[in-house]
């Protein structure tokens, strides 16, 4: 079983005395189901109900009082109440408006059940006026896995210390040569497990391709139309190949849709959970703002999905840097990936920055909030000259810290901005470390 970071969470989550149930949220076959499995090991008593299933949501359609509904679910699950912590799962809930009603309950009167419920497509969910119990719940995200966590699925813990330790650099190459796999299987948790077991690349086609199906099938669910219903699959067939890329939406993969029609098809995919539409912020301090008239980049949810469909395995796989592939596309969207991996708030975005002088062409790859500041991140192999747009965004900036993503070792360089002459520290990491940047940033402070 693959160690996932947000146990940790969950266990905070389990310490609090005022906590609310939570609503995990994350896209299909991120392992959310297993995370709660995982976490219950913890419990005296688990209780876990699938809303896929008839029987399961009858329960709360039956049953409209709190206790006689917990009452019934140990009876239905043939479980005999305990004393002790007890932990009840309600997966997929998103098909039962009346158990979402229900956990307002499950707060206010039977705050001793801990609480956690899950879905697809919740936020479309709540679109349709399912109301969830404003101020009753909280919410967590869960991602694909990261690389530490990729190392730990196949086995390689050794390495996944050294990491976390900040000692590494006698592995580098090794790490880095793991890394470009990683790059290609990516962080689906299915994919991860076949990987470990076969060490075959190319047995996890029949992954890949389920997933994609189940994911065109989950959004058109939620298609208010037969038309977005086949603009959002147009989306998913033809839009891995951009990913990592700015985009436009008037006519999007060569299509005839037009701007308004694709913006409201990405939106919706977005609230599943399966992309990201990054947009600039011209800030180079918080706080962070959109601007949203603006061209978005296109993050996908994994970049090993993303690969597979692109049709760029070969590529990754046999160049020697990872900046070299797809146009460098691979590099920034692993690198997003890794930067959203180990974040557990709904809320959470990613932005790049773009200057905000007429006719500027300055743009830096990421930015990442640090409080009080905004560090710039950029992925890019090469001297420090070539950073134009690095040195423009920290020739004003409040700091003196930029971040360089690239294949070489880390370093800490001294750099002196063309325009001002400000002197500030390039900090440049390999890709492996972009998952223990908050660590490496404790240990620059």
């Amino acid at each position: 079983m693959i160690y996932r970071y947000a146990l940790a969470y969950l266990e905070t989550w389990k310490k609090n005395p005022m906590r609310k149930p939570l609503i995990l949220r994350g896209a299909r076959q991120v392992g959310k189901t297993t995370l709660v499995e995982s976490f219950a090991t913890g419990f005296d008593c688990f209780l876990k109900l699938n809303l896929d299933e008839e029987e399961d949501r009858q329960l709360f359609i039956q049953y409209r009082e709190i206790h006689r509904l917990i009452e019934a679910i140990f009876f239905y699950l043939k479980k005999s109440p305990v004393e002790g912590a007890v932990l009840l799962f309600i997966d997929e809930i998103q098909n039962s408006p009346e158990a979402v009603a229900m956990l307002r309950y499950f707060y206010e009167k039977r705050p001793d059940i801990y609480v956690i419920a899950a879905g697809s497509l919740l936020e479309n969910v709540i679109d349709r006026k399912i109301s969830f119990p404003v101020g009753r719940v909280e919410y967590m995200a869960l991602h694909p896995c990261s690389f530490l966590e990729y190392l730990n699925g196949i086995g390689e813990d050794f390495d996944r210390q050294a990491i976390e330790n900040l000692k590494a650099d006698a592995i580098h190459d090794r790490l880095m040569y793991e890394f470009r796999k990683y790059c290609i299987v990516g962080g689906m948790p299915e994919a991860i497990k076949m990987y470990a077991q076969t060490r075959d690349l190319l047995s996890l086609d029949t992954v890949y391709d389920s997933l994609i199906t189940s994911y065109s099938d989950d959004v058109e669910k939620y298609s208010p139309n037969d038309t977005q219903t086949k603009i959002m699959r147009h989306i998913l067939e033809v839009g891995w190949q951009k990913g990592g890329e700015t985009i436009t939406f008037e006519r999007f993969g060569g299509s005839e849709y037009r701007s308004r029609e694709v913006g409201e098809a990405f939106r919706t995919i977005q609230k599943a959970m399966l992309l990201e539409l990054v947009y600039p912020t011209l800030n180079n301090r918080l706080p962070l703002e959109a601007q949203l008239s603006r061209r978005p980049k296109l993050i996908w949810l994994d970049t090993g999905l993303m690969n597979y469909k692109a049709e760029v395995r070969e590529e990754v796989f046999s160049v020697s840097d990872i900046s070299d592939a797809y146009r460098g596309y691979v590099a920034e969207h692993i690198v997003a990936q890794e930067l959203l991996a180990h974040t557990t708030k709904v809320s959470e975005r990613r932005y790049y920055w773009v200057g905000n002088k007429r006719n500027s062409m300055a743009e830096v790859d990421f930015v990442w909030k640090r409080q009080p500041y905004v560090l710039p991140v950029e992925v890019k192999t090469g001297t420090n000259a070539h950073l134009r747009s690095l040195h423009i965004f920290m020739s004003d900036a409040p700091h003196d810290l930029a971040i360089r993503v690239w294949s070489g070792r880390m370093s800490v360089d001294e750099v002196k901005e063309s325009g001002t002459g400000k002197v500030f520290r390039l900090l440049n990491i390999p890709y492996y470390y972009v998952g223990v940047l908050d660590k490496i940033l404790d240990g620059m402070s």
